[in-house]
């Protein structure tokens, strides 16, 4: 049965029942661009049309007595036997975060851009559990880790922690499933990470993190391939190569200055710990710490020498171009130009990342303002799982923060509109239409279709206010003398456009 246009022979007849409605109705919504003073004139003939029961005086409803009634608004709980109900905080523990709904629009945002990139480098998602053995951690991750972590014994007398990354876990996991699966393997997560930190502007102590990891691929390729992702996810959320670039160097740069001058192997990832603060502390505390833990002052002078280093060039003419780690980087910025975002590198010796487990090409991405911490980071760790007992498999990975990002975006002006979108608003015009404005309901959702059905009996105004702020396409109306001839009224709140329409024909 085809749509058909309103009747409005009623008006007439029951005007003077809703004056007493509409005209409070114009002057709430008189100013209300989506649904102003004419739309709500339009729609009065659909309204009318239908045989309604007086609205209700006010958005709530009434109250309600008598066995298992249940009011609208949160009651007290039983107060303890002193009679003083005891007030907690509501805030959540600091460094972590409540996740409304219009924060939770935009973390889905981004998660999906995070899934979306690694799709189009055919990469598979995987998850770990947030709980693991502290061993995890606690075995090759150096001190940065261990000081931060969350850890307890639980009731079994067994030491777990939350977990503060990722990558560990992934190679437990690669360890487990063992010969099963075939390399590469090309791995990514999005997971929530818990450090016991100090918090600073995007630092928190939970966050989400995006990781991407390429197991079994010993040559710089995989590398390059990374941060070509990476490069992909800012160009898909709007940063430029003039936001944020990549500071890139090698582990073994550090590896070939310390042997140099005998400093003993187990001292590495140590060094590396107090090499990364070396923007974040004065270079007299860097200084320091180095010759706290071992290293001479002669070598201090020439570690600080070479790590000042800012060109590759510069690199090469001290270390010679057959070492390892000049071999290395530079396959990597010739893999750039060919990937198409050379111009967003740059070599930066003093990258060496505080994690214990790397040991080749090390990358940080920053912001050129410089008024943020690093905004990702990653690099080569061939050696992670022998220290799990297993044998050694070439690997490389990243991991990005969830909350750099957004505040990145918030600097630049980067925040989508992201506000709630609405099919439609479903809404029985009398209380006895209840059912069947639910039976309309699921048929849309059955189709596809997001519905907000509207639970109670609520005035029409009610309704207009909650379509202005869910942004919804439509208002489906249920009215008596519409559903006796198995049609239902729509409006669309976009054009004003109203009809009724068939319920089998309703799409």
């Amino acid at each position: 049965m085809p749509a058909t246009p309103f009747s409005p022979s009623s008006f007439f007849i029951l005007q003077p029942r809703f004056n007493s409605y509409l005209h409070p109705l114009f002057r709430s919504l008189s100013s209300s661009s989506p649904l102003s003073l004419n739309a709500v004139n339009n729609f009065s003939t659909f309204a009318l049309h239908s045989s309604l029961s007086p609205p209700s005086d006010t958005d709530s409803p009434s109250s309600a007595t008598g066995p298992g009634a249940r009011s609208g608004a949160l009651s007290p709980g039983p107060a303890p036997s002193s009679g003083v109900v005891q007030k907690i905080d509501v805030n959540p523990p600091k460094g972590t975060r409540d996740f409304p709904p219009e924060d939770m629009r935009l973390r889905n945002w981004l998660f999906n851009n995070f899934r979306e990139v690694s799709r189009l480098y055919g990469f598979e998602e995987v998850d770990f559990p947030v709980l693991e053995n502290e061993a995890l951690f606690t075995r090759k991750a150096g001190e940065e880790i261990k000081d931060q972590l969350y850890c307890f014994e639980d009731q079994g007398k067994r030491r777990v922690a939350l977990r503060p990354e990722l990558t560990p876990s992934l190679a437990r996991l690669v360890i487990q499933k063992g010969k099963s699966v075939s390399l590469p393997l090309k791995w990514f997560t999005v997971g929530q990470c818990w450090r016991y930190e100090r918090m600073t502007r995007g630092r928190r102590r939970e966050h989400y993190q995006w990781n991407m990891d390429i197991i079994g691929v010993p040559g710089v390729m995989a590398e390059a391939e990374l941060i070509a992702s990476i490069v992909t996810l800012f160009k898909r959320i709007g940063i430029t190569e003039s936001d944020v670039g990549f500071k890139v160097s090698s582990r073994k740069v550090l590896q070939g200055v310390l042997k140099c001058y005998s400093i003993p192997e187990n001292l590495f990832g140590r060094v590396c710990v107090i090499i990364d603060k070396i923007e974040k502390i004065p270079i007299d505390e860097i200084k320091k710490e180095l010759k706290v833990a071992g290293v001479s002052e002669e070598a201090v002078q020439e570690l600080l020498q070479v790590l000042s280093i800012k060109s590759l060039a510069e690199l090469e003419e001290r270390l010679g171009s057959h070492g390892e780690a000049v071999a290395d980087l530079k396959q990597l910025f010739l893999l750039a130009e060919k990937f198409g975002y050379s111009k967003w590198l740059q070599f930066d010796a003093s990258v060496v990342r505080g994690l214990a487990y790397y040991t080749g090409i090390v990358f940080e991405g920053f912001d050129r303002e410089r008024k943020l911490r690093a905004i990702c980071g990653g690099g080569r760790y061939d050696h992670l799982f022998s220290t799990f007992g297993a044998d050694d498999i070439a690997a490389c990975g990243f991991g990005f923060g969830d909350a750099v990002i957004v505040e990145l975006l918030k600097e630049k002006g980067l925040i989508p509109e992201l506000s709630l979108q609405i099919d439609n608003i479903v809404c029985a015009l009398d209380e006895d239409l209840q059912a069947a404005a639910a039976m309309v309901a699921s048929l849309l959702r059955e189709k596809g279709q997001n519905v907000d059905l509207v639970l109670e009996n609520k005035p029409l105004k009610w309704v207009f206010k909650r379509a202005a702020r869910t942004n919804a396409q439509r208002l489906v109306l249920v009215g008596s003398s519409e559903w006796q001839r198995g049609m239902v009224g729509v409006k669309i709140l976009s054009t004003g456009e109203q009809y009724t329409v068939k319920l089998d024909d309703l799409k």
